[in-house]
């Protein structure tokens, strides 16, 4: 078991004047599951494997414990990776599978065979010991490339987007499986994916990264409810924020001409008359209230439904989503009275989180 940490590590690419990676400073806590997400190219994968030690640092260092393992080979650090890719030997069952890096490092056949049982029975393989990879489903080759991890005992585990080639409703089974097992084991392990409702529901800190930058490292209930700034807010929540680019009239946003009570601090630091307006959709209430609009669309879950809606702001029609219990009465095209009941946040349009507080519009 051991904690890593990344000291300003750095990877620049030949012929790149970007980082990929670009000064990552973070602590992961011995134990601890902690997720990389961001989207396409923002270097979640290219730290990961840094962490491996499949892609060199231009700058910076990697800790894993004590150790500074920047200039050690792969094989040395004691890490096991999973890939998208389950990359099984077609030719092998499953528990020679499982087994092969341990023959591959001289361990001896009778502690081979206990530690493939042993990951097998954890990971309800066993009556699949003798099958070759071509008779098992996506579920089951995943949880094997799992295996042939959990039996080398590493101090590190590394996932890269794991489940990525599973269908939906086998990637909401196994993830769970996964931080089940990850509980179990206890084993420190960072996992990337780019699937923020996938970051949410298993990490116990989620590290979310743009361009190279690491924007904001916290629990999931922090990412969600008091974001850094603008981008995190955005990425972070399905559907996303809602995000209003507004003028300020005496330190108050303005949205849809009426003024939202919540205030702007001057001396924030951000000189600007222009803020973006933040809330969740279950900040909106409809039916009631002092802004009108009108139905564009409604997205029916069963369980919940997200409407949503067009309002008239700074002259043009701008987007609003609203999450609503069921069943809902209204229809596409309707008009409808809005107010904001909840948390609501002021950004800059540089991105910095400015103000947070319980918002309502004025009436006029």
């Amino acid at each position: 078991m051991a904690s890593v940490q990344f000291v300003e590590a750095t990877r620049l690419y030949a012929g790149s004047t970007q980082p990929a990676v670009d000064k990552l400073t973070l602590d992961i806590r011995d134990g601890e599951l902690l997720v990389l997400v961001g989207p396409s190219g923002s270097g979640k994968s290219t730290a990961l494997r840094m962490l491996a030690g499949l892609e060199p640092l231009d700058g910076g260092h990697i800790l894993i414990g004590d150790r500074d393992v920047s200039t050690v080979r792969p094989r040395d650090r004691d890490i096991a990776m999973v890939f998208q890719n389950y990359a099984l030997y077609p030719q092998l069952s499953v528990a020679e599978n499982m087994g092969f890096a341990l023959k591959q490092a001289g361990v001896q056949k009778a502690e081979r065979i206990e530690r493939v049982r042993e990951a097998a029975r954890i990971l309800d393989l066993e009556p699949y010991l003798d099958r070759k990879p071509k008779h098992l489903s996506g579920g089951q080759r995943q949880r094997v490339a799992m295996g042939r991890a959990i039996v080398r005992r590493p101090q590190v585990y590394l996932m890269d987007e794991p489940l990525s080639n599973l269908d939906a409703k086998l990637r909401v089974q196994t993830r769970t499986e996964l931080a089940e097992l990850q509980a179990r084991l206890a084993v420190t392990t960072v996992y990337v994916t780019h699937d923020q409702i996938e970051a949410m529901t298993m990490g116990h800190r989620v590290a979310v990264l743009k361009d190279g930058v690491l924007q904001q490292c916290d629990t999931p209930g922090v990412l969600y409810h008091e974001p850094a700034n603008q981008f995190v807010a955005g990425f972070i929540g399905s559907p996303a924020m809602n995000l209003i680019p507004c003028g300020l009239r005496n330190g108050h946003p303005v949205f849809a001409g009426k003024r939202v009570r919540i205030t702007v601090d001057p001396d924030s630091g951000e000189s600007t008359d222009r803020v973006v307006l933040g809330f969740r959709p279950e900040t909106v209430k409809i039916g009631d209230g002092e802004l009108p609009a009108r139905i564009r669309t409604i997205e029916d879950l069963g369980s919940e439904a997200f409407v949503h809606l067009l309002i008239e702001h700074e002259g043009t029609s701008v987007g609003v989503v609203a999450k609503v219990p069921v069943p809902f009465d209204g229809h596409i095209g309707g008009d409808v009275l809005i107010r904001l009941e909840g948390t609501c946040h002021v950004f800059a349009p540089n991105g910095p989180r400015l103000a947070t507080g319980c918002a309502s519009i004025e009436a006029q």
